[in-house]
């Protein structure tokens, strides 16, 4: 097997015809041959250069509306014949097979159709056969045989046929291969995960696929090695978002900012501004207002010790006073749909500060699947859209609920649902006033929520804490009276939990005796 290796045949057959031209002219410059289809080979001769039609070489025609054209063995042993076998070179001799050293492919649109909601039969017109068929043919021939998927690799192999004289080094072949395979996979990933939506059953096999964004520093800690891989869905957030400014997104930036951005696109902006703030993938402060700037201020204040170096999520268009606002203290990074030319100029004087813009907001309805690692496996589940209204709010105390206590306990249970569990939340006015996230016991995030809100009373110079008159949201049941007469302690009025307890009696009579509104779901929303 030879390091270099000439090209003189290549056949190309992309939908996506972006730099299909010039590349096209910088193989013809090193005497390729080039083989087309349809719309390539039209595009090709349109700016002037020679291409001879597959099915010429094949003797078939294009057939069925071009599910058959490639599927032939002239195409596939020009692409699979060892060059230095003698067998296979008398093979190709005797049925006049010519070698193909070079496979442009990119294939049918099929993601591209699935998101822009088109009906069955032309999602499935859209899964291309050939096109994988060849690409694998010339991967497992790497030896021999260049394969491109990507126009981003158009730009190297052009340089190497320069520098080598219109020859590829095995390098650059493995390299190319090893991409056509992920390309392929990552294609029937797609194709698969619809066609198990379509069917409604939980798939036997299941696979993920992705498309490297970034080449990461490092992962959660400097000693990991780490990427970032997209899996082609228009969601709008951190993997489809601008960048502006600032350094690269690290692994915990962008872990922090796709949480960051899940929770604020819960709030309609059309129900006005909301802020949220992240750490390490809890929101450390959450709070709706009056204008953008009252919402990220309400939200600071909940816990302004923690917003240091934090991430910071807005619902609508990043405004120049809210810029100022945020410019005070050290933040990692912003994400918002849009941000105003003087908010970018005030962001631009802090170089470390990285603002993203997403032109839209995440629908936080919309049905996709979560993936979990665990050692020799994964775990798939829906993603947790659940979600609830006034209606579906079971009063099972003596007390009603107020209707700002209601408003507050529906707040209060949008941001339960992206706490870690054991989760808890006080909030105020559309604000939360104290988050406790992540502790092994209920009773134990309570008491942590109340006590960061004593300390930021105590910061601020407030008289009380301001969980005094607030409301408590729980993501999980209480199993015991103590954490709800911990939130009673702390000054709260009213809860909202899931119930389901063998011992809601227990709590339920806790609640009445401290003269407390609560309120049951039926829905838990755990995230660990």
């Amino acid at each position: 097997m030879p390091d270099l290796h000439p090209v003189s045949r290549a056949l190309l057959s992309v939908s996506d015809k972006t730099g299909l031209v010039e590349l096209g002219q910088a193989l013809a410059a090193h005497g390729v041959e080039l083989l087309s289809t349809g719309g390539t080979a039209k595009a090709l001769r349109d700016a002037g250069l020679t291409v001879k039609d597959v099915s010429e070489v094949t003797g078939f025609p294009e057939m069925m509306d071009g599910r058959v054209k490639t599927l032939h063995p002239v195409v596939h042993g020009g692409l699979l014949a060892l060059r230095d076998n003698d067998e296979h070179v008398a093979a190709m001799d005797k049925h006049e097979i010519g070698a193909i050293d070079l496979v442009v492919v990119n294939l049918y649109p099929f993601e591209e159709t699935v998101a822009k909601g088109a009906e069955y039969a032309e999602v499935i017109e859209n899964i291309d056969i050939g096109g994988p068929a060849m690409i694998r043919s010339a991967a497992k021939n790497h030896g021999f045989v260049n394969v491109i998927v990507d126009v981003e690799d158009y730009t190297t192999v052009i340089n190497e046929l320069s520098e080598n004289n219109g020859q590829t080094t095995y390098a650059l072949r493995q390299r190319l291969a090893q991409t056509a395979y992920a390309r392929t996979a990552a294609y029937d990933t797609a194709v698969s995960t619809w066609m198990a939506a379509q069917v409604g059953d939980t798939p036997r096999r299941r696979t993920v696929g992705g498309t490297l964004a970034q080449t990461l520093r490092y992962g959660e800690n400097p000693h990991q090695q780490a990427a970032f891989y997209t899996d082609g869905s228009a969601r709008p957030g951190v993997a489809t978002a601008t960048q502006h400014q600032g350094k690269e997104l690290s692994y915990n930036n962008i872990n922090d900012t796709d949480a960051a951005f899940e929770l604020v696109s819960e709030f309609d902006p059309a129900n006005g501004p909301a802020c949220a703030i992240i750490k390490h993938a809890n929101p450390c402060g959450v709070a709706q207002g009056t204008s953008m700037v009252d919402a990220y201020t309400r939200a600071f204040d909940c816990d302004r010790t923690s917003a240091f170096g934090g991430i910071i999520a807005l619902n609508q268009t990043l405004d120049a006073e809210t810029a100022e606002a945020i410019s005070a203290i050290f933040t990692e990074v912003v994400i918002a749909p849009n941000a105003t030319p003087e908010a970018m100029e005030i962001f631009g004087k802090k170089k470390n500060l990285r603002l993203l813009t997403t032109n839209g907001l995440a629908d936080p309805a919309q049905a996709a699947l979560s993936f979990r690692q665990v050692s020799g496996g994964y775990l798939v589940q829906d993603k947790d859209v659940g979600r609830i209204t006034m209606d579906d709010l079971k009063v099972v105390t003596k007390r009603q609920p107020s209707d700002q206590e209601l408003s507050d306990l529906m707040f209060a249970w949008t941001v339960a649902k992206h706490v870690k569990s054991n989760a808890i939340i006080y909030v105020k006015d559309g604000a939360t006033v104290g988050v406790g996230a992540g502790q092994m016991s209920r009773v134990d995030s309570t008491r942590i929520a109340a006590r960061k809100a004593q300390d930021m009373a105590e910061a601020m110079g407030l008289p009380a804490p301001l969980t005094q008159g607030s409301v408590v949201a729980s993501d999980a049941f209480f199993p015991f009276a103590d954490g709800l007469i911990t939130a009673a302690e702390a000054g709260a009025t009213a809860l909202i939990q899931p119930g389901g307890s063998m011992r809601d009696d227990e709590v339920i009579a806790a609640a009445d005796e401290a003269g407390l509104a609560m309120v049951f779901t039926g829905m838990r929303h755990f995230r660990h």
